[in-house]
């Protein structure tokens, strides 16, 4: 039964759902403020901030982020109401007021602890009201008035259980379970009417209309109270059909009805219906809990899942194709009284003055639609399937050519238009037979959706991955001379060129660029650049012009904004609106749109449309406020600090993060902020949507934070200003800094006495080093004259070895000439013989001859026989000699005759030195006597 009962009111709503437009919705999910489904109620406080009962506790927003405060006794809050600085809640066994600390955060003080009341068990608070200075706190079983000014409570306790209770002016009335209709008169409960649909059916919205009473039950309809009379009001058979749960008169006399399983009901002052939200139609949930209009006509839903706002009085409507039915709207077009929407599913149509009929697919159309151009008086459809003039309800296909871009005027004068396709270009000529395709520009088979006429018969077409080709063709646009790719515009991610009058601009991520007709170059344009991405980053470099109120539109990450001209030739005044493109839900890089009425603009998306009224855009005065400072220290831990403390933060507490906000709820009106650190950083930044701006190791000194911020072209009425200073760390204290100063003096003092006493040393150093040095110099020349001296000695030495090795050859020359002549004259036979060889054995005299060799081997090395005697005391007078004889390096038949012996018997000899010497076997005699 509830489908068949969800099928029938779907089916009862469907003719005002299709095609209408509603208010923007925002949705916020439980994700997002961070607390559970269910939200009871929701009012605002007197800082614009909205407040909410929710299961978790009280939820607060102010405009760019929730914050939860839990429950003082970790139970759901029903009920909450906001009268001054104070927010009121009402939950389970517990009442009381929140109040912000110097922190800027809420502190709760209970109401309902005093000792002298007395709650009856299982009381939950379900409703708050504020007359004058009192405070009502309605639960199912009384209410409880608490005077703010002598901070008294006084509990009325009716016979009965209270339903709902309400407030009219100054007065208090509400529903007894079973009984009817009272009003709380001094402290007496005073019955107004006991007709049976009050004791049988739950009362859900009460208020005065006029001179009469309006009575809304939750399933019986809606009922007038004039005179003590009750009267049957008509509503629409779709609200009699639904469960009321929640309602909310608005300040412009309609009326707001939240169901329990059928969405939003929006009634017009005299119970019309209007239009319906539900969870098909922008909201997140069928269960409204609680309604709430902010004092901007923002309505504000408690769902049973989630947060929504209704933008009721902002100059945008939004239609959403929820059903699939047209798909994403790529372009638009009015004509007359014919609304036109291109989209990927095919150009579909209805009348202007039709706002609650659905749209129409125009046969023959069904497919990608990528344009609508008005040329002349006929409107060009650019279609997959090619090109289409439409005419109202129908269309004619001019050109079968696949995948037309867009169409332009080429020669008004010649009725010549030409269009770009997905191979190229195309001439449409306007004949006594109508328009029809003439020709294709050849030699150019480039896909062609931006392009733009240029002098001298040029075309420059704009290709994403390609870059900007510059087309030159012949005079009657048959074919192309040549063309050639601009080394100065490199490709870019969506960017586009534009038509603007007699001027081309090409745009892209690196700025906007116009062509100059004399040098036939793009130039940067700075002021254009600025104008259109001063506050939000690059998204599309599509620019859509409107001919008809001679405005340029452009799209940015945070606006849109269109150029008009100004006073002067060559200037643009600009004018922008805060609609971000998350919420404009654009279609990337086909972003349009459409002017369809008096300065009312269709700009479609990806799931519809969004209707915006430049006549209803509001440009109302806005503050910031400053929502929070934390401060911590180094390691990252950050917590709130006192707003009005003023006090110097020690240095090592030198991080900061600082949260403001403007609390406007408007789903199209982005706020963007910007902020400077003076004492730290003198310029502002950058313009940015994010609320909230940190600060890490500041060094010491004197700041002042400010931030303002900005919603279109409109800034805010006040510049946030915040003060404060960082410590000296404790090494640049006074104390510090004197205790330096005397570190210094007594320091400069110590190095003045050091450097007394190091220039002394230095000094005495230098004597010593002069000194030293004469000394070195002295014993250079001593050492030389030594050498010198020594040289000479030397050079004597090697003389006298000379001399004595001259000695020595001649003595072992005579001895073997004596010797020769000896043997000669023993082996004649003549007497003197005898006498000659007594000579001549007196001149053999081996004595002799070594104490001369000697005398002179000693003056030419005397002390080796002393060494070499020290170094063998076991040598003989005999080897002694052989020593000197080898000494000299002589040879065995050098010292045979010295010795006179055998050359075999000094063989002996000298093998009987080695023994004695005790030489190895490879250590020559010779080199070891010469080492010595």
């Amino acid at each position: 039964m509830r489908f068949l009962y969800f099928i029938f009111c779907f089916i009862l709503f469907l003719p005002a759902m299709i095609g209408q437009e509603l208010p923007p919705v925002q949705n916020f999910s439980p994700e997002e403020y961070a607390a559970e489904n269910q939200n009871w109620a929701i009012t605002q406080g007197a800082n614009d901030f909205i407040y909410v009962a929710n299961n978790s506790g009280l939820l607060e927003y102010d405009g760019a982020r929730w914050r939860v405060y839990d429950s003082p006794n970790k139970t759901i809050i029903r009920a909450v109401e906001a009268s001054g600085n104070r927010i009121y809640t009402g939950a389970y066994m517990e009442f009381g007021y929140w109040e912000p600390n110097r922190k800027g955060l809420l502190e709760y003080h209970s109401l309902s602890s005093q000792k002298e009341l007395q709650l009856v068990e299982d009381e939950q608070f379900w409703n708050i009201f504020t007359i004058d200075n009192l405070v009502l706190f309605q639960s199912l079983n009384r209410i409880y008035s608490y005077d703010t000014q002598n901070q008294s409570l006084e509990t009325f306790s009716p016979r009965g259980n209270i339903t709902k209770a309400f407030r009219i002016d100054k007065s208090v009335y509400f529903q007894l379970e079973g009984q009817g209709l009272f009003q709380l008169q001094e402290g007496k409960a005073v019955l107004l009417s006991d007709a049976e649909f009050l004791k049988s059916d739950v009362l859900v919205g009460f208020f005065k209309s006029e001179s009469r009473y309006i009575m809304i039950m939750a399933r019986s309809g809606f009922f007038s109270l004039k005179n003590d009379e009750v009267s049957t009001l008509t509503v629409p058979q779709s609200v009699q059909e639904a469960v009321i749960y929640s309602c909310q008169k608005l300040r412009d006399g309609s009326l707001m009805l939240g169901t329990i399983s059928s969405g939003l009901i929006h009634l017009d002052e005299a119970f019309n219906f209007d239009y319906v939200l539900n969870q098909q139609r922008g909201i997140t949930n069928n269960t409204v809990l609680s309604i709430e209009e902010d004092r901007d006509a923002n309505v504000w839903l408690g769902l049973d899942n989630g947060i929504s706002v209704i933008n009721s009085s902002t100059a945008f409507k939004v239609f959403r194709d929820n059903a699939g039915n047209l798909g994403s709207v790529y372009t638009s077009a009015r004509v007359g009284d014919y609304l036109y929407l291109g989209t990927n599913q095919g150009l579909f149509y209805r009348t202007i003055q039709d706002k609650t009929s659905n749209y129409q697919l125009i046969p023959g159309t069904k497919g990608q639609v990528w344009s609508l151009t008005k040329i002349g008086d006929d409107l060009f459809c650019g279609h997959h399937e090619g090109t289409f003039l439409v005419d109202k309800a129908q269309v004619k296909q001019l050109a079968r050519t696949p995948g037309t871009w867009q169409v332009q005027w080429l020669s008004k004068a010649q009725g010549l238009a030409i269009q770009g396709n997905y191979s190229g270009l195309y001439v449409l000529q306007n004949t006594a037979n109508g328009w029809q395709l003439r020709n294709k520009i050849s030699g150019f088979d480039i896909s062609s959706r931006y392009f733009g006429l240029g002098p001298n018969q040029t075309i420059y077409v704009s290709h994403e991955y390609k870059g900007v080709f510059k087309v030159s063709v012949n005079e009657n646009f048959t074919s192309v001379r040549n063309y050639e790719l601009i080394p100065e515009l490199p490709p870019a991610e969506k960017a586009g060129i534009t038509p603007y009058k007699d001027r081309l601009f090409y745009v892209s991520n690196a700025g906007v660029y116009e062509l100059d007709k004399q040098t036939e170059a793009f130039q940067l344009d700075s002021l254009l650049t600025r104008s259109f991405f001063e506050t939000g980053t690059y998204t599309t470099g599509k620019l859509t012009y409107d001919d008809a109120n001679d405005r340029l539109w452009s799209f940015n990450s945070q606006e849109i904004s269109y150029l008009k001209p100004g006073i002067l030739a060559d200037e643009f005044e600009i004018n922008r609106f805060a609609l971000p493109a998350k919420a404009r839900r654009d279609i990337p890089g086909f972003e349009n749109i459409t002017p369809v009425g008096a300065n009312v603009y269709l700009l479609g998306n990806s799931t519809g449309y969004t209707l915006f009224d430049l006549n209803e855009a509001r440009e109302e005065g806005f503050s910031i406020r400053l929502r929070g400072v934390e401060n911590g220290t180094r390691d990252g831990k950050l917590q709130y600090i006192d707003q009005d403390n003023r006090e110097p933060y020690p240095n090592e507490q030198s991080n900061f993060r600082f949260m403001f906000s403007v609390p406007q709820y408007d789903k199209f009106r982005a706020v963007v902020y910007q902020y400077r650190l003076q004492g730290y950083y003198e310029e502002w930044s950058a313009w940015s949507p994010e609320a909230l701006v940190s600060y890490e190791n500041l060094p010491h000194g004197d700041y002042v934070f400010e931030v303002r911020a900005r919603i279109g072209e409109s800034y805010s009425e006040n510049t946030l200003s915040y003060p404060f200073q960082i410590k000296r760390p404790w090494y640049l204290s006074i104390l510090a800094i004197v205790c330096y100063v005397v570190l210094g003096l007594l320091l400069i003092a110590g190095i003045q006495i050091y450097n007394r006493r190091y220039y002394r040393k230095q000094k005495q150093r230098l004597i010593e080093i002069n000194n030293r040095r004469i000394e070195l110099a002295n014993s250079e020349k001593q050492r030389e004259i030594i050498r010198l001296e020594n040289e000479k000695l030397q050079q004597d030495v090697d003389s006298k070895s000379r001399e004595l090795a001259a000695s020595t050859m001649n003595l072992v020359k005579k001895n073997e000439l004596l010797n020769t002549i000896k043997k000669e004259l023993e082996q004649t036979e003549q007497k003197n013989t005898k006498t000659v060889i007594k000579i001549i054995d007196n001149n053999l005299d081996p004595k002799k001859d070594w104490e001369f060799f000697k005398e002179a081997f000693n003056n030419a090395d005397k002390d080796f026989l002393k060494k070499i005697k020290r170094l063998h005391p076991k040598l003989t007078p005999n080897d002694l000699k052989l020593c000197a004889y080898l000494r000299l390096n002589l040879t065995s038949k050098e010292i045979a005759p010295l010795l006179n012996i055998s050359v075999r018997s000094v063989e002996i000899k000298r093998y009987r030195l080695r023994k004695k010497m005790d030489l190895e076997r490879e250590d020559g005699l010779v080199e070891y006597i010469l080492s010595i």
